[in-house]
């Protein structure tokens, strides 16, 4: 695991802030010192300057507000093209995201290439779970990676929910989808649940499976999942939903006339983040993307140059609060916010 250095702290006065009375100086600095440099607690601390905790807890702000204390954080040399610290704050910054992690490479589609964002998103899911939390999932290259880095310890949750329909008509054409739901489920020890369901149906048939005891209480455990993860989908021809026989050229391109520039689970939005308009949207079996805008943890793991403006309609859109990608897309997303 990549782990960031901080370097020693220095402390120093700084002339524009300096406090005219010495001894304050001194107490302020001698706190700093030993919560900095020495590791000492607050309790410690006043213990040792004869002074009561929270006028200890005091002066080690105060050493800060003044100007009394630099904090360098230091990335070694050798780890500087894996480690993007800046770059992640100003993602969260400029999104409005719980976390960003971005990493050197760009990816591409296939599991293996998938690899290091996968890997990062499994750390991500050891902090975010809970072991009464459900976790839920749309079917992909990405998610399959995912599960493949999943650990015996990686993490654990009650429940691992599938979001969106995966049954289509082209035979020899795998989703990935019982993999995913498989592996997820025993290494984080949870209860699968599957929805039996395909993508994309007429809309009578969608409220019907809606209705039914079955589907409908999966349906139902999606959208209330308090975590899940997803790639996204390009609106281009390279996409699993055309690869998998689920689209076809003239609905690609009434979509791209539509204004559309990505998809999650089959749901279709803007670059601005706004739902697509249309009839495709009652004709889709998974999770709606309000309920996803409403999920309190929702990661979204993808990068490439293909799949930058979906990546940047969902996170205009709001749907996603964790958005694991590589260096280019991220510089991307942080030129496109600062045009407006």
């Amino acid at each position: 695991m990549v782990r960031m250095i901080n370097s020693a702290v220095r402390s120093v006065v700084a002339p524009e802030s300096r406090p005219s009375n010495p001894e304050d100086v001194r107490l302020a600095l001698r706190a700093a010192q030993l919560y900095h440099l020495e590791g000492a607690t607050q309790a410690e601390i006043a213990a040792i300057l004869g002074v009561s905790r929270p006028t200890a807890g005091r002066l080690i702000a105060r050493a800060r507000a003044q100007g009394l204390v630099r904090i360098d954080i230091v990335v070694p040399d050798e780890l500087r093209a894996a480690v993007h610290t800046d770059v992640e704050r100003e993602l969260e910054s400029a999104f409005g995201l719980t976390e960003a992690v971005v990493l050197g490479q760009a990816p591409d589609d296939t599991v293996l290439g998938l690899t290091p964002l996968a890997r990062a998103a499994v750390s991500v899911l050891a902090r975010r779970l809970r072991p009464e939390s459900t976790l839920g999932f749309t079917w992909g290259p990405e998610t399959i990676a995912v599960a493949t880095e999943l650990g015996p310890h990686s993490a654990r949750c009650a429940t691992v929910v599938q979001l969106d329909g995966s049954l289509t008509s082209s035979s020899d054409y795998q989703t990935g989808v019982e993999f995913t739901l498989g592996r997820c489920a025993t290494q984080l020890r949870a209860t699968p649940v599957r929805l039996h369901a395909p993508l994309y149906a007429d809309a009578a048939t969608v409220t019907a499976l809606e209705q039914d005891s079955v589907l409908g209480r999966a349906m139902a455990l999606g959208r209330a999942a308090e975590v899940m993860m997803f790639g996204i989908g390009a609106v281009s021809t390279s996409t699993t939903l055309f690869e998998g026989s689920f689209l076809d050229t003239s609905l690609l391109d009434e979509l791209r006339e539509l204004g559309a520039a990505g998809e999650i689970g089959g749901r279709f939005f803007r670059t601005d983040g706004t739902d697509l308009p249309g009839p495709l949207g009652a004709r889709t079996v998974s999770v709606p993307l309000e309920a996803i805008r409403a999920c309190p943890t929702t990661m979204l793991i993808s990068g490439g140059a293909v799949k930058h403006q979906a990546v940047l309609g969902a996170l205009r859109g709001g749907l996603a609060t964790i958005l694991v990608t590589d260096i280019d897309c991220a510089r991307w997303l942080l030129e496109k916010k600062k045009e407006g």
